[in-house]
């Protein structure tokens, strides 16, 4: 259809030759309806963030992604998602291939994941940000940053998922945060990432890890012991971060270790919010103070 009403636009033509001057050329009209959409589509990935505006439009001064991605930073380090990604994503049209850039992308959706209030926006929206993480890492495989993006974010998703994407991405989980660890031993994150991994496994009771592996295969025995070793390596390499003590006092919890599952839990609660995810951590904290004897 397309083909017949360009190959009709083509002869519409004065007797003299010229174009009627109302028309527009075929392929300027493909153009600028393809234009439309993508631009349509990319605000779709933000709908009702305040963004659609921005997102997806040529920037009204020509800027460099350099200049983009500074702007853009300005709110990434405020914890504003929707704002950084207003320049991140003009940007990453600018430089497809940024890894830095890309991590960044991954996260600030993943971020937009805990301000969203209905679990199949949150897998939207975390379904985006693996898009992103994914990316990074078929580019650059050896960078640090991707593999741990890619293994947080296949963890944000996980309580979202069935049975068995669960059980898959779990363990695409820890493959990824194992190559995080061995690009990048002093991740206070990556460790803390496996700690986390180790903890929910742990976790698994003997029923459901049977009817698990008859469904789907093994899953690795690992012991709390394993979970700690990581969060105190965590806490080693960066003892600002309030997680680290919080999920530390979890493993203490489930280990019946109450006195030192207290103990980390408060310290973890005195300490000033600096992440996205604080607030959230801060309240399972409690959530576990309170089950405690």
């Amino acid at each position: 259809v397309i083909q017949r009403e360009a190959a009709g636009d083509e002869s519409a033509r004065f007797s003299d030759g010229k174009r009627r001057p109302c028309e527009r050329a075929p392929r300027q009209a493909e153009q600028a309806v393809f234009r439309d959409r993508r631009s349509q589509g990319a605000s779709d990935d933000l709908a009702g963030w305040g963004v659609e505006a921005s997102v997806g439009e040529e920037p009204r001064t020509v800027e460099t992604a350099g200049e983009l991605i500074k702007k853009g930073n300005e709110f990434y380090d405020k914890l504003q998602p929707a704002e950084a990604l207003k320049f991140y994503l003009p940007a990453e049209k600018l430089e497809p291939k940024n890894v830095k850039l890309l991590v960044k992308i991954a996260r600030q959706y993943r971020h937009l994941m805990s301000e969203a209030n209905r679990p199949e926006e949150k897998l939207r929206l975390g379904k985006v940000a693996l898009g992103y993480a994914l990316r990074a890492v078929e580019i650059d495989g050896n960078d640090g940053d991707a593999q741990l993006g890619l293994a947080i974010t296949y963890g944000k998703l996980l309580p979202y998922q069935g049975s068995r994407d669960q059980f898959y991405n779990s363990r695409l989980v820890k493959s990824t945060v194992d190559k995080a660890i061995a690009i990048d031993p002093q991740s206070d994150l990556a460790w803390h990432v496996l700690g986390r991994w180790y903890l929910n496994v742990a976790e698994i009771g003997s029923v459901k890890r049977a009817l698990a592996q008859v469904a789907f295969g093994k899953i690795p025995l690992v012991k709390y012991e394993d979970a700690e070793r990581c969060f105190l390596k965590a806490i080693d390499l960066n003892p600002r971060r309030l997680m680290h003590y919080i999920e530390l006092g979890r493993a203490y919890a489930a280990m019946g270790r109450n006195a030192e599952a207290k103990k980390m839990i408060c310290k973890g609660l005195e300490m000033a919010e600096t992440e996205k995810d604080d607030p959230e951590t801060k309240a399972l904290g409690r959530q576990i103070l309170k089950k405690l004897p």
